[in-house]
């Protein structure tokens, strides 16, 4: 590794010295290069993309002090001349949705120039003189990411704790480093694909909630997908967290190198053992984070603090966010608190609409078979509306396993083979309907217009007591700009749909 980049482990470090490429301008390869001039680096971006948008964040990034801007196809078939930086590449920092056999990635690999993402650089400039540094708590799992970070920044805020969730979750953790005033606890969700180019971090606290096939393309296998998520572990200093209920993440946690003192916590949604979090009846409780755990539990919360009902995949996510939190010294009464009044995320397992008693429920956000699987233990009847990106799963599981749920299936996106095959195996007689834009002038990349015709067709199956649920177990990007997109879609056909049928409030 460059002798450089050993020293660089402050924001006060002397960062003007380095030449960095930056790849991707998007929100988080904009924040890094923001954050590299205010730090006195030499910058070049890059990015394939040659948009008004980009184009506009490049004017913007040129005026803070970025060296050069690099946009479309052929600035990103190798790495960029270095002349306008001092003539070397010291350091290439990626965004996190480029893949590493991206033709700039693997040239500075080939040309042995250290590739960081941007926790990686984050955690090197936590530190800055006369402010306050954050502790870290970081997450991942296939699926609940969001939900368990955003929860545990509710529960740390009942506390007292300047908290905040950052990272996949939406925030820069770059933004929150650079705060003016700094915070005490950055709860940090971490991607895959951010995991992937982590070299040295120390959290707190860490834990992987869950693991099931996805990104099976962007890691080139299950195997290489389960290593970078286990890297989450790595040098974690009080706990490190595993779901019971699941051997891989256990076997991560015996793997893993942790700090010398670092304990094992287990979350489970049954009555737990010493150093688990758990459930005994309708209570949440902590037999981890108490001297007397031998013989004794801590209430940290009730079933109704978190819905009615309390859905068990909800249950899990509140046991792991206060397994996160505890580990910093979060108190059972703000544990509750937190719960009692957290907002959940949108397009989760999100109820949008309920007329001619049946219910419509968001869940655009169920991306792969995992996410879905909680979707559909929820309800009964379903009218499935699934499909998109597979990404390369499997559903198999997931349709056996809910087969006696299903009343209807409606396929959307442009990948339908694999859940067909299932529904052909597992559920021959549950109808699927693919036809429905046969005899309209509606194009299939047209993601609102079909999202219009699939709601239409489910108002028409659907009868009292049933659930049409969005859920496609799929990526979006087929027919939508991302999954929140294609929820809205979803909640504004269905908003259209009742203006036409002119229900009574609407």
């Amino acid at each position: 590794m460059n002798q450089t980049l050993d020293h660089l482990t402050t924001w006060d470090s002397n960062w003007s010295e380095l030449s960095v490429v930056v790849t991707g301008i998007g929100v988080t390869g904009f924040s890094v290069a923001d954050t590299l001039a205010e730090l006195g680096a030499a910058v070049i971006v890059v990015d394939g993309k040659d948009t008004a948008e980009n184009r506009k964040a490049a004017e913007t990034l040129k005026i803070v002090g970025v060296k050069d801007v690099l946009l479309g196809e052929d600035a990103v078939t190798g790495l960029p001349d270095a002349t306008g930086i001092g003539g070397n590449i010291d350091v290439v920092i990626t965004s996190p949705g480029w893949r590493p056999d991206n033709a700039v990635l693997m040239a500075a690999q080939q040309a042995d120039i250290p590739v960081w993402g941007d926790i990686e650089f984050a955690w090197r400039v936590r530190q800055r003189e006369g402010k306050r540094t954050a502790q870290w708590v970081v997450l991942t799992g296939t699926n609940g990411k969001t939900t368990v970070a955003t929860m545990a920044q509710s529960m740390a805020r009942a506390q007292g704790l300047d908290a905040v969730a950052v990272g996949n979750v939406g925030t820069p953790i770059l933004d929150a480093i650079r705060y003016p005033d700094g915070f005490d606890l950055l709860i940090v969700e971490l991607s895959s694909f951010q995991l992937h180019w982590i070299e040295h971090i120390q959290p707190e606290a860490s834990v992987v909630l869950n693991i099931a096939e996805d990104h099976l393309d962007w890691h080139g296998g299950f195997e290489n997908y389960k290593a970078a998520k286990a890297k989450v572990y790595e040098n974690t200093r009080i706990a490190a967290i595993y779901n019971d209920d699941e051997a891989e993440t256990i076997r991560m946690v015996e793997e893993a190198d942790v700090i010398e003192g670092c304990r094992a916590i287990g979350i489970s949604t049954d009555t737990p053992q010493r150093s688990m979090l758990g459930t005994v009846d309708d209570l949440l409780v902590d037999r981890a984070y108490l001297i007397s755990r031998g013989s004794q539990a801590l209430e940290l919360a009730e079933f109704g603090d978190i819905g009615n009902p309390a859905p068990q995949h909800m249950v899990f996510n509140a046991l792991a966010a206060a397994a996160l939190v505890r580990a910093v010294g979060v108190e059972p009464a703000a544990v509750q608190a937190g719960l009692r009044t957290y907002e959940p995320e949108p397009h989760r397992i999100q109820p949008v609409a309920h007329f001619h008693d049946v219910l419509w429920v968001d869940d655009s956000k169920g991306t792969n078979p995992h996410a879905t699987d909680a979707a559909l233990a929820t309800y009964r009847p379903i009218i499935w509306i699934a499909g998109g990106l597979s990404k390369g799963a499997s559903y198999e599981d997931l349709v056996k396993t809910h087969k006696d749920r299903l009343k209807s299936v409606i396929l959307i996106g442009t990948d339908h083979a694999g859940i067909v095959a299932a529904l052909q195996r597992h559920a021959p007689s549950v109808p699927v309907h693919t036809d429905y834009l046969r005899d309209t002038t509606v194009e299939v990349a047209n993601g609102a217009a079909v999202m219009r015709e699939v709601v239409n067709l489910a108002h028409q199956l659907a009868e009292p007591n049933d659930t049409v649920l969005l859920s496609p177990a799929a990526a979006s990007m087929d027919q939508f700009a991302n999954y929140n997109v294609r929820g809205e879609a979803f909640t504004d056909a269905i908003a259209t749909m009742l203006s036409d049928i002119n229900y009574p409030g609407h």
